[in-house]
């Protein structure tokens, strides 16, 4: 009787340290996802982005508001209700989360100066509470270069204030990219004041201005930094790029103790650029053997 409860005991035993590790790997959170961009995986708020982006290896998508235009606001399909719950039970079926809602269209606009922007924003702050989504993509657009357009400043920080107001009764969060450098974009940030306003951090900014990318993330820091868009200039993959190290980025922000999405946007191979499924999937693949390595 007494050797097989010992017995019994050691099969239970044997059988914990096969499964539990397992188990607590799958259940465990990661410190960095890595996600697409529906827009740049020319999907722009399609419900085929999600299907995409499970087929390229993603853990999730970031969501575009649709285009701007002269329109007062986005062309968001997502406000309606309908339309929005067969996006979140897409997402839920395919086990993928929506990190972000991008609002893109402000690329071609300029947040200083277009009378709606804080409009448009506002309405792109309503769509991601109903979707549960806590991060909001902003570009400042094509007059946001603070370096050529110095004056646009105090319309910025203003309207950015504003922004940070509704953005933190709504407790989300809205990521800007500027052109500016990590000590200049931190003293923006420190001017607007609000936590509601960081940055989105792009790699391709500081390696095309030739800045040290490990020193920018440094400069901004884990309080600053709410995303990053995990990609360069096309013409070739990440792995490919000799301008980017990513393993000295982990180590980075490994360092900081920050954590969270990093949202694929380029780094397409120049002998195939449309290649959709090819390009991301080998990025998406790349960024995870680092970030997500066991």
């Amino acid at each position: 009787m007494k050797n097989r409860l010992i017995l019994s005991l050691w099969i239970v035993i044997m059988v914990c340290t096969l499964f539990i590790p397992a188990m607590a790997q799958t259940s465990s959170k990661q410190r960095y996802k890595v996600a697409v961009v529906d827009l740049m995986i020319l999907k722009r708020q399609k419900l085929g982005a999600f299907q995409l982006a499970k087929e390229i290896g993603a853990d999730g998508v970031e969501v575009d508001m649709g285009g701007l235009g002269d329109r007062e606001t986005f062309d968001n399909q997502l406000a309606n209700d309908s339309i929005r719950k067969v996006f979140l039970n897409k997402a839920k079926e395919l086990n993928l989360e929506i990190p972000s809602m991008g609002m893109t269209g402000f690329f071609a606009q300029s947040f200083a100066e277009r009378p709606t922007a804080v409009k448009a924003v506002t309405d792109c702050i309503n769509t991601m509470k109903q979707m549960g989504v806590k991060v909001g993509f902003l570009p400042m657009g094509i007059k946001g270069d603070l370096v050529k357009f110095p004056e646009l400043r105090p319309a910025i920080v203003s309207r950015l204030k504003e922004v940070g107001k509704i953005a933190e009764k709504a407790g989300v969060v809205i990521g800007i990219e500027t052109a500016l450098d990590a000590k200049g974009e931190l003293l923006l940030l420190k001017d607007i004041g609000s936590p509601a306003i960081k940055s989105y951090f792009n790699f391709e900014n500081a390696i095309r201005n030739g800045r040290d990318l490990d020193k920018e993330l440094q400069i901004l820091g884990k309080k600053y930094i709410i995303q990053i868009h995990c990609t360069n200039d096309d013409g070739v993959w990440l792995q490919n790029d000799p301008k980017i190290n990513l393993e000295h980025v982990k180590a980075t922000l490994d360092k900081m103790g920050w954590t969270g999405w990093l949202v694929i946007e380029r780094s397409r191979d120049a002998k195939d650029p449309r290649n959709v499924k090819w390009n991301f999937s080998a990025n998406t693949s790349y960024v995870k053997s680092i970030f997500q390595a066991k």
